[in-house]
């Protein structure tokens, strides 16, 4: 109940009338507590009707996109205001730091619970989560100001969509495989792609 009232008899809680953006924060909260999300548990979290949710939402898969695409914003804003290098180097110490905030354990248990969903949800180059992810990147790649270093007439899209491919492929691996990943054996593939001969 995030207003912190219980819901009112007779069914008036399918009249409470909640935003988009009301339901995507109610549903990180959730997704945080519970590392899954139960959309039963959130519409009585959020005192509506579970057909007030699916209005609002419009299904599970687009709710848990929503969340993960809010996540994802939120672990890039913590990356990159740790960043302390710039050109090449920024963009790495950026990329390992989301690398580090993504082997939480809220994202292990929903990867290892729900693969299939997030496989879907997060490399889906359609979904919203890798567009936010792509986006990101470009920032990144103009903050540290590698944009200035790269060969002239270069698609600095195409390499930051490239570039999101490369690092999540690595990064989410270990949470299929169970294999640690070490972000210095990615490095030398990233420079290639920034720094072609």
């Amino acid at each position: 109940m995030v207003d912190g009232k219980a819901p009112a008899e007779g069914g008036a809680t399918s009249r409470r009338v909640v935003s988009h953006d009301q339901v995507v924060r109610a549903g990180v909260e959730h997704f945080l507590f519970r590392s899954t999300l139960d959309m039963e548990a959130l519409a009585g979290e959020m005192a509506i009707s579970r057909a007030t949710l699916y209005r609002v939402a419009g299904s599970r898969d687009a709710l848990l996109e929503d969340i993960l695409r809010a996540l994802t914003e939120a672990m890039f804003a913590d990356a990159r205001a740790a960043r302390t290098a710039g050109g090449f180097d920024g963009v790495i110490e950026v990329s390992r730091h989301f690398g580090e905030l993504l082997r939480s354990p809220v994202l292990d248990a929903f990867l290892k619970r729900e693969a299939e969903a997030a496989s879907r949800i997060l490399f889906t180059p359609a979904g919203g989560v890798h567009e936010t992810a792509v986006s990101n990147q470009i920032e990144v790649f103009r903050e540290t100001g590698l944009t200035g270093e790269l060969p002239p007439g270069a698609d600095v899209s195409h390499l930051a969509f490239l570039y999101v491919r490369m690092v999540g492929t690595f990064l989410y691996a270990e949470f299929f495989t169970g294999r640690k990943a070490d972000f210095d054996e990615l490095v030398p593939a990233l420079r290639s792609l920034l720094r072609p001969a």
